[in-house]
Order: C-alpha cells, then structure tokens, then sequence
C-alpha cells in the first residue's frame, strides 16, 4: 500500500512540474501575441522554479520581455507578492485581535 502511494505521489509531482516549465517565459521561440494580464501572474506564480531552470538554460527568462505593459507587470507583481503571502487578507484570523484591557 505504501509502495502505491508513493507512485502516486511521483506521478502527480511530475505533472505538476511538468505544467509549471511548459510555460516558462522566453521558450517559445515566436510567440503570436504578448503576453497580458494573466500570463503575468502565471510568471509571477513560477518565478522561483524560472530562477532555477535558467542557471541551467540561459534562454528562458523569469521574466517575459514581449509583453503588453502595465496589465503585465501589474499581474506578475501581484503574483509574486502573493506568492509570499503578502497579499493573503485570509491569513489574518481572529487570534491576531488585541485586548485593549491589557494596555
């Protein structure tokens, strides 16, 4: 039982790892439009695992230079500010109230 489970795990981060470096910036060679809003949080989203493949191949960036600006930029900030929980309102829960008695 234990042997099928970690099969299942192996499979399902192979996936995982493969969908996050089918979409590195700068691996398609001619890109049709540039990249918007969306793509820019998707970047933002695997900017650590870009770094990491980058070190190995020069030609994929972490960052998309054919993009359409602002949107863009806007996107892939949010993501990577996001990502370290910067923007998680969520996280914030109820242990986290003073008690204004105690002051």
């Amino acid at each position: 039982m234990k042997r099928h489970l970690q099969i299942k795990l192996f499979v399902l981060v192979s996936m995982i790892v493969l969908l996050m470096v089918s979409c590195l910036p700068g691996t398609v060679a001619l890109e049709k439009q540039p990249s918007g809003f969306f793509m820019g949080i998707w970047h933002g989203w695997i900017a650590p695992v870009s770094l990491i493949v980058r070190l190995f191949k020069p030609e994929v960036r972490i960052y998309d230079p054919i993009n359409t600006g602002w949107w863009y930029e806007f996107g892939y900030y949010m993501a990577i500010i996001s990502g370290f929980g910067g923007l998680s309102l969520a996280r914030r829960g109820k242990s986290h109230h003073r008690d204004d008695a105690s002051c």
